[in-house]
């Protein structure tokens, strides 16, 4: 009974794992049809494209174009933004990360969120004297 109840767990966190594997990735599937005399031939190609995350501060954020130009320890990136989830639209200097994908040569952001500063913790000291005078 214990050796069932190990494999079943076993299977359970296998099937865990993959499935955070197949959450990361999507799947882009183009089909070409070429029709000569007599004859059709379908092509299906499968593209993967795995999410990547940046960080960095934002230098450039212009709403017009809908891009972003962020600086971070890889160097200067830019995103396109156009249908990236954003709770807040950042602004020049903000700490931010990225979720994107690459298409067709271009970043395009998916998600996009503000990082909170870290807290640096500050400590007073204060120092009392106290004089004894004698009578």
């Amino acid at each position: 009974m214990k050796k069932v109840l190990l494999v079943c767990l076993a299977v359970l966190i296998g099937i865990a794992f993959v499935s955070t594997v197949f959450a990361q990735t999507s799947e882009k599937k183009e089909t070409t049809t070429t029709t000569s005399p007599g004859k059709k031939e379908t092509t299906t190609t499968i593209t993967k494209t795995k999410g990547m995350e940046f960080r960095g501060e934002v230098t450039n954020m212009d709403m017009a174009t809908k891009m972003m130009s962020v600086n971070g320890k890889k160097g200067d990136m830019t995103f396109d933004v156009s249908n990236a989830k954003m709770k807040v639209e950042p602004t020049a200097g903000d700490k931010v990360k990225v979720k994107y994908m690459e298409k067709d040569g271009n970043m395009m952001a998916s998600w996009v969120g503000i990082e909170k500063a870290k807290k640096t913790e500050t400590t007073t000291t204060t120092t009392e004297t106290k004089e004894k005078t004698t009578k």
